[in-house]
C-alpha cells in the first residue's frame, strides 16, 4: 500500500526537465548535445530590471508584503493590462504570484469541484490535465490539429460544453505548437458562453508579446466575457526572467480574494524586490524585448526551413512563441522513439508530441532558443540521423 495521497498520481515530472536531466548525463559521459528541449530564452535578463532589482534590496525591499502583491505593483499591472488588453482593470483584481503556474493551480483550487468538467487544449502545456485531475474533475481535451494552423474548432468546443463544465483553458500564443487562436474564434466561444456565468476562461496569454504575425487576442476583451476570464501573464518568457519566478493573475475582484487567500495558505507572498523588477519590465525601455523576439523571428525561419528539407519531416510555421512542431509522420516513428533516438544517436534533445497530451503524437518539439548556429547543428544531425536508418 502506497503511503502517498492518491492525488499524486495525478502529477508527473514536465518531460522537458526529464530529456534535460538525461542530456546532462550524456554530456557528462563527453557527448555533445545540442539543446531544444527546455522552453526558456536563451538571452539573459535585460540590465535594467537587474539594475531595478538591485535598488529595491538596497531600499530594504527584503520583507513580507501583502498576499496579493504590493499595492504599486498591482496598479502598475493593472494598468499594463488595461492598455494592452483594451480593459478597465482595478488593482485589487490583480494577484502577483511567484511565477504564473500558481494562477493555473490556484483558479482550479478555488473554481473547480470534483466531477466537474474542465476543457483544455491538447497537444497542450502538460500542468493543465494534470491539475484538472489532481483536484478530480473530468479533463476533456480540446484537439489542436495541424489543418486548423493548431487552433480549436470552436463549434467542436461548443458541442463538447455541458452542464458540468466549470472551466475552460486557453492557451494563445500556444505551447507546444506556436499556435494562435484567430479573434473569430475566441467571438464564437464568447458568444456560446454568453448565459453561462458558471464557466470560466483560463486564459494563459504568458506567451502573448511573442508574436511573430497577426495579433494574440484576449477573450477577455468581448462582451460580458471580463468576469467571466482569468488572465495568466508574466515575465519569464517576455523578459527572459525565468529564475526571478514572477508572475501575476487579472480577474474579477472575489475571486482574487480567493486566490489571495490560497497565497497566504502556501507561499504567503512574493518576493518584493523581484516585483519591484517587474515594474521596471513594464515600464522601462522595451528595446531589448523587441531584439529578443527579432531574433526569435530569424531562428524560426531557419528551424522551419531546415526541417521542412529533411526527409519524412514537414514543419507548419509557428506564428508565436518560440517552438516548432514538425510532424514526423513520414518517419514511420512514434514521436518518442524518435525523440530518444535524437538524443542517444544524434546528440539532440527534442521533446516527443505524446508529451502534450494525445493528440500530439505524430510531432516533436523543438525550442528555438537556441542560437541559429546550433540550431543548423542540430538539424544537420537530425537529418543525418534519419538517413541512417
Amino acid at each position: 500500500m502506497s503511503i502517498f495521497a492518491n492525488r499524486m498520481k495525478a502529477l508527473e515530472t514536465e518531460t522537458g526537465f526529464e530529456v534535460m536531466a538525461k542530456a546532462k548525463l550524456l554530456e557528462k559521459q563527453g557527448k555533445d548535445i545540442v539543446h531544444l528541449e527546455i522552453g526558456e530564452p536563451d538571452f539573459d535578463t535585460p540590465k535594467n530590471i537587474k539594475e531595478a532589482a538591485t535598488r529595491a534590496l538596497n531600499a530594504g525591499y527584503t520583507h513580507y508584503t501583502p498576499s496579493s502583491g504590493l499595492p504599486e505593483v498591482k496598479q502598475v499591472i493593472a494598468e499594463y493590462i488595461s492598455k494592452t488588453r483594451k480593459l478597465d482593470v482595478k488593482p485589487e483584481e490583480v494577484v502577483v504570484t511567484p511565477g504564473a503556474k500558481p494562477v493555473m493551480f490556484f483558479s482550479m483550487l478555488s473554481l473547480v469541484s470534483p466531477g466537474d468538467e474542465v476543457m483544455y487544449p491538447n497537444p497542450g502545456f502538460p500542468a493543465y490535465e494534470a491539475l484538472i485531475k489532481f483536484v478530480e474533475a473530468k479533463p476533456v481535451p480540446i484537439p489542436l490539429r495541424e489543418e486548423n494552423e493548431f487552433s480549436f474548432d470552436p463549434e467542436y468546443v461548443k458541442e463538447k460544453i455541458t452542464k458540468k463544465t466549470k472551466m475552460i483553458v486557453l492557451n494563445s500564443p500556444e505551447n507546444p505548437t506556436g499556435g494562435i487562436i484567430p479573434r473569430e474564434d475566441l467571438k464564437v466561444l464568447a458568444d456560446c458562453l454568453e448565459n453561462r456565468d458558471d464557466v470560466f476562461v483560463l486564459s494563459d496569454e504568458i506567451y502573448s508579446k511573442i508574436v511573430y504575425e497577426g495579433k494574440s487576442e484576449s477573450i477577455s476583451q468581448f462582451p460580458g466575457m471580463k468576469e467571466k476570464t482569468i488572465i495568466l501573464d508574466g515575465f519569464s518568457k517576455t523578459y527572459a526572467m525565468t529564475g526571478w519566478r514572477l508572475g501575476y493573475g487579472v480577474m474579477r475582484k472575489d475571486l482574487a480574494g480567493k486566490m489571495a487567500q490560497l497565497m497566504t495558505n502556501s507561499n504567503s507572498c512574493t518576493n518584493a524586490f523581484v516585483q519591484l523588477a517587474g515594474v521596471e519590465a513594464l515600464k522601462g525601455p522595451q528595446t531589448e524585448l523587441e531584439k529578443m523576439v527579432a531574433e526569435f523571428r530569424k531562428r524560426r525561419e531557419v528551424i522551419v526551413d531546415g526541417l521542412n528539407k529533411i526527409v519524412g519531416i514537414t514543419c507548419t510555421k509557428p506564428h508565436g512563441a518560440f517552438y516548432a512542431f514538425p510532424n514526423i509522420t513520414g518517419t514511420g516513428m512514434n514521436s518518442r522513439k524518435l525523440g530518444d533516438q535524437l538524443l542517444q544517436n544524434a546528440g539532440v534533445a527534442v521533446l516527443p508530441g505524446i508529451s502534450f497530451g494525445e493528440y500530439g503524437e505524430g510531432y516533436l518539439r523543438l525550442s528555438f532558443a537556441n542560437s541559429i548556429e546550433n540550431i543548423k547543428k542540430a538539424l544537420g544531425r537530425i537529418e543525418k540521423s534519419l538517413k541512417k536508418r
